[in-house]
């Protein structure tokens, strides 16, 4: 390459004398993530989030007028895109390249599957269509040939919705900045330290930043492609990961208008699904998937209301397969959540309660408040041998503060709603001239605090596990003065709301305010209750589907088991790891509702790189 650009005139040979090597790193951006070397490429997820949004939108006309939707997506060769929206969005039908009908008259099957699900009451039908999609034989399949047999054989009013070049614009979500980032930032370090080696890719895999060969990954991408157009569709698939394979079997289940019978003779258990601690989005997709997998692997499911409380008041009805129905995409806690924490005269009770509800497992989708009281439940096992049923604990709080997963159920969605508001609050400050102080939720745990100030730029992030200090404001007001004497016209502090009991958003508002003097006005934002409203984002649909199915797998095959374990689930290093519940106490700070081990705190450093602050942990 160097000996072509001197033959061109590009450049000179004592360029070429003085740097005899060339070094290639490459980041991967594109919305159909369809690249080896990553598990993510840059883009797809704000892909996934118009997507997704798009089809909310169209839940509701479409339920309005009981219609049915072809909607297209993008994606190529790569069914990505149209697999993760249909299970963030409850989709009726879906095809993706990777894995056509397996029958030649795959419309019936189609068709079968949703006038069963207008026979039971559902208003809408939403079929999804990648744009790579085809049948078994290698022919293409159109969303206006799905159209056709829609209004064909079941005399549908459909409607065909091509999202188009929608799904590639708009403001990048939270996880695009972040990814963005933290791949820009290692590339430059691998350029800066390489020894001219073969041309890389940095990606991200298992949440580890890594890099590939980049001739290696381009030929393994290319390979997918080729299996798909030979008709392969099984290597394929299993080219395209475990992930993505799991997603497929859990949205055929989930499409389903009825469940599974039981198995004649199999054992029928009775599993009790409950929220306990703060609201967090996504709670009502991790119940929607634990009911309906636990009802189609032929068992009885049950539902507390209200939180831990509903144990005790009996509060507890049976759910069937349409008593979720639409929850996928719903905020909030439909069964509804407190963060009580019972007594011993009330864990007595409750224990008396399950065994008189005959309850043989139970599932706590929730936060701090629901992982204390487990924990106080099988430790009261001797006294209360009632108790001694499994439990398995999902993560679902917008603090992302829990022991044993690296990311909780709530905390992506949260932290775009932080994102999306820090933006329109710099537009603002950029107008006037103005330093914003804003405050977001997390307890004593600063990702919220941390991550959104990598997502918008924030010059300052002051969070629990470091504190403030004098030192350190001074220094912030030195740096603040000095930017806007040179030009500047925003700055941001982000503030977690237990940075620190002293130096409060207020009291830094006026600081900064007092010493700013005429170079820049202070106004502070406590982002407050927003963070734990919204619809859950993509990522959290996605992910509590994930858990909560593999929770009650879990559960299920504890509850038959002659020795019943409870364990919390979690992401670790990107993989699905059960923890036992007696490892709690160990796992957490004492005193403090966060964990021992933070992984996201390696992020400091470079939050305070591009930051460009001084100082001494910035």
């Amino acid at each position: 390459l160097l000996a072509e650009l001197v033959e061109q005139g590009e450049i000179d040979s004592s360029m070429v004398a003085a740097h005899k090597r060339l070094t290639l790193v490459g980041l991967v951006g594109s919305i159909d993530n369809d690249m080896f070397g990553t598990d993510m490429t840059i883009g797809a997820d704000t892909a996934l989030h118009r997507i997704v949004g798009a089809i909310d939108a169209i839940h509701s006309t479409a339920s309005s007028h009981q219609r049915s939707f072809v909607v297209e997506v993008m994606g190529r060769n790569c069914g990505y895109l149209a697999l993760m929206s249909a299970l963030a969005t409850g989709a009726n039908w879906v095809l993706i390249p990777e894995s056509p009908p397996d029958t030649d008259d795959w419309e019936e099957s189609m068709c079968r599957a949703l006038t069963a699900g207008r026979s039971i009451g559902r208003r809408d039908n939403i079929v999804i269509v990648a744009e790579g999609a085809r049948d078994r034989h290698g022919n293409p399949i159109t969303a206006q040939h799905v159209k056709e047999v829609l209004e064909e054989r079941l005399g549908e009013d459909t409607r065909v919705t091509s999202l188009g070049h929608v799904q590639r614009g708009g403001a990048p979500s939270a996880f695009d900045r972040y990814l963005s980032t933290v791949l820009g930032y290692a590339a430059v370090e691998q350029v800066i330290t390489s020894s001219g080696a073969e041309a890389q890719v940095v990606g991200i895999r298992e949440h580890q930043i890594i890099s590939s060969p980049l001739m290696d990954c381009v030929d393994k991408t290319r390979a997918v492609a080729s299996m798909i157009d030979e008709q392969d569709y099984e290597t394929a698939m299993e080219m395209r990961g475990g992930s993505f394979r799991d997603s497929f079997q859990m949205i055929r289940t989930m499409v389903r208008a009825q469940p599974h019978p039981p198995e004649p003779g199999q054992a029928r258990l009775r599993l009790a699904v409950v929220h306990a601690g703060g609201a967090a989005p996504g709670m009502n997709t991790a119940a929607r998937v634990a009911i309906r997998v636990g009802i189609d692997r032929g068992h009885s499911m049950l539902a507390v209301r209200n939180g831990i409380e509903g144990l005790l008041r009996d509060d507890i009805e049976e759910m069937d397969w349409m008593s979720v129905n639409g929850w996928v995409s719903r905020g909030g806690a439909e069964l509804g959540t407190s963060r009580y924490l019972p007594g011993e005269r009330e864990t007595e009770l409750i224990a008396e309660r399950l065994e008189a509800g005959n309850i043989d497992g139970l599932l706590i989708i929730g936060g701090w408040s629901g992982y204390e009281t487990a924990h106080a439940f099988h430790t009261k096992r001797t006294e209360h041998p009632q108790l001694a049923l499994p439990i398995v604990l999902l993560p679902a709080s917008i603090n992302n503060d829990l022991p044993g997963s690296e990311v909780s159920i709530g905390a992506d969605t949260a932290l775009n709603s932080i994102v999306f508001d820090v933006d329109k609050i710099k537009q603002s400050a950029v107008a006037d001239g103005r330093c914003f102080v804003v405050e977001v939720m997390g307890r004593d745990c600063g990702y919220l605090a941390l991550m959104s100030g990598l997502a918008t730029g924030a010059e300052r992030v002051y969070l629990p596990e470091e504190g403030v200090s004098l030192e350190d404001l001074e220094t912030d007001i030195s740096d603040l003065k000095a930017g806007f004497a040179a030009g500047k016209r925003l700055g941001l502090v982000i503030r977690n709301e237990q940075a620190d009991p002293v130096y409060t958003t207020s009291f830094i508002r006026s600081l900064f305010g007092r010493e700013g003097g005429n170079l820049f006005d202070v106004r502070e934002s406590i982002l407050g209750y927003i963070q734990q409203g919204g619809d859950p984002s993509p990522f959290d649909r996605i992910q509590a589907t994930r858990l909560a199915a593999k929770c009650t797998d879990y559960l299920i095959e504890q509850a038959l088991s002659d020795s019943p374990q409870s364990s919390f689930i979690g992401l670790q290093r990107g993989r699905v790891r059960f923890t036992p519940l007696s490892e709690f106490p160990v796992l957490v700070e004492p005193g403090l509702q966060r964990p021992r081990e933070q992984t996201w705190m390696a992020l400091q450093p470079l939050a305070a790189v591009m930051a460009g602050v001084r100082g001494r942990n910035r």
